[in-house]
């Protein structure tokens, strides 16, 4: 599960695929916080009852919850979102889950670790390391960020493990460095939010984000290896990260069981879950082709570009 806790972010980062990730002031800031206050605990509460999951060799495994923003260690919700978030995870699931936190890594502080480790959290995802990042421009500001926070996970006990590690050893703390650099699922750039405002995507009709980590793969095979879905602050659910133009139901009026079962036998959602966005038409007069077509548009500087992305938002508008 990737729960994104709030909207809040310290940055506003030009490849974001959300714009609603950026730094609010005021009132809204105000409203933004109280959003997520509001709604944790009910989206918690319509979680699983079990976060635990059949692997393909046939043992169990736990599953994990992956807790972001925007950026969930500013203090504005650290203290009265995340940390209790945190908490109430641990309640309802004791040692069956796997907590991770995802950051960019620059509020990093000796505390804060120790307070993220205090509440059970066994993995620190560091997100911002790209040159997208203001101030990581250049490959030695980011090594020299990665070297800093690698001595102060040392100094916590906490083991480098690379990304998305397949088994890591229970109740040890870990740490890993990613970004959205060319090496990486998303170096391509997902076709939303400032990214294509900026028309950053470099992404053609080959690249099948709905395919890989994170996207709708898998999505409706809860109980089993593989499957992901993500939340948004107001308890909104999504088959994937970059998200569908429309969610595919609300945590704070179903659990979440009950609406990946209503998907099931969808043409629509099995698509998303088979990784072929561009058969979620088929029965509703859409071949592949016309799917194909329609994720076709000209970006925002004017040039042409094509993605499956694309034409699932299109789907989205026109159908559904």
């Amino acid at each position: 599960i990737y729960y994104v806790m709030t909207w809040l972010c310290h940055r506003t980062c030009v490849h974001c695929y959300e714009d609603r990730f950026r730094p609010y002031y005021g009132g809204d800031l105000e409203r933004v916080v109280a959003e997520s206050r509001a709604n944790f605990a009910a989206i918690i509460g319509s979680l699983p009852d079990s976060m635990c999951f059949a692997r393909r060799d046939g043992s169990t495994g736990r599953g994990r919850v992956i807790l972001a923003g925007g950026e969930i260690l500013l203090e504005p919700v650290r203290e009265s979102v995340l940390y209790p978030g945190l908490a109430a995870l641990r309640r309802k699931y004791g040692a069956d889950v796997q907590l991770i936190v995802q950051t960019t890594g620059d509020l990093l502080t000796p505390r804060i670790v120790d307070e993220l480790l205090a509440h059970g959290v066994e993995l620190i995802s560091v997100s911002g390391v790209d040159a997208f990042h203001a101030g990581l421009e250049e490959e030695s500001a980011r090594l020299r960020l990665m070297e800093k926070l690698r001595a102060l996970f040392a100094a916590h006990g906490l083991d480098e493990v690379p990304h998305d590690p397949v088994h890591v050893q229970q109740g040890k703390p870990y740490f890993h460095f990613f970004g959205a650099t060319p090496d990486q699922w998303i170096g391509k750039i997902w076709p939303r939010g400032r990214s294509w405002q900026n028309s950053l995507s470099t992404a053609t009709i080959e690249d099948n984000f709905c395919a890989r980590w994170s996207g709708g793969t898998g999505f409706l095979d809860y109980g089993r290896e593989g499957a992901e879905v993500s939340i948004d602050p107001v308890g909104n659910v999504y088959p994937c990260c970059p998200k569908t133009l429309a969610p595919v139901g609300s945590l704070l009026n179903e659990k979440l069981e009950t609406i990946l079962a209503r998907l099931r036998g969808n043409p629509v959602y099995e698509a998303i879950h088979a990784g072929q966005p561009q058969r979620m038409g088929l029965e509703h007069g859409w071949s592949e082709e016309t799917f194909r077509a329609k994720s076709r548009v000209r970006t925002a500087a004017g040039g042409d570009y094509a993605n499956l992305c694309v034409g699932c938002d299109a789907f989205h508008r026109e159908v559904l």
